[in-house]
């Protein structure tokens, strides 16, 4: 390879990285290089709920689906969303590393 293509390829993946950095600080449900296993799925389960909720026909089956009325279903993915896979795990201090 020659200079000026190594040099286009290291421009090139700069840019990518800042892309990716840039969408990871911009929506915080991607994830990041830090974002453990707990995390991510919390931010999963909570986006999902928060869809649900914020879609009528999909509240409208897990209401039917669960036999609750609307209202009751959409109270349960409302609390579903304070912690929904359970308390954080406890942090070690190679975490912090």
């Amino acid at each position: 390879m020659s200079s000026s293509t190594e040099k286009a390829a290291n421009t090139e993946r700069f840019h990518v990285l800042a892309q990716l950095e840039h969408l990871q600080s911009r929506y915080t449900g991607c994830g990041h290089a830090d974002t453990n296993r707990w995390d991510w799925l919390t931010n999963q389960h909570r986006d999902t709920s928060a869809s649900i909720v914020g879609h009528p026909d999909h509240l409208s089956y897990m209401a039917v689906a669960n036999n609750y009325s609307r209202e009751r279903a959409r109270v349960e993915q409302l609390d579903k969303m304070i912690q929904p896979c359970g308390a954080p795990p406890k942090r070690t201090p190679l975490d912090d590393l």
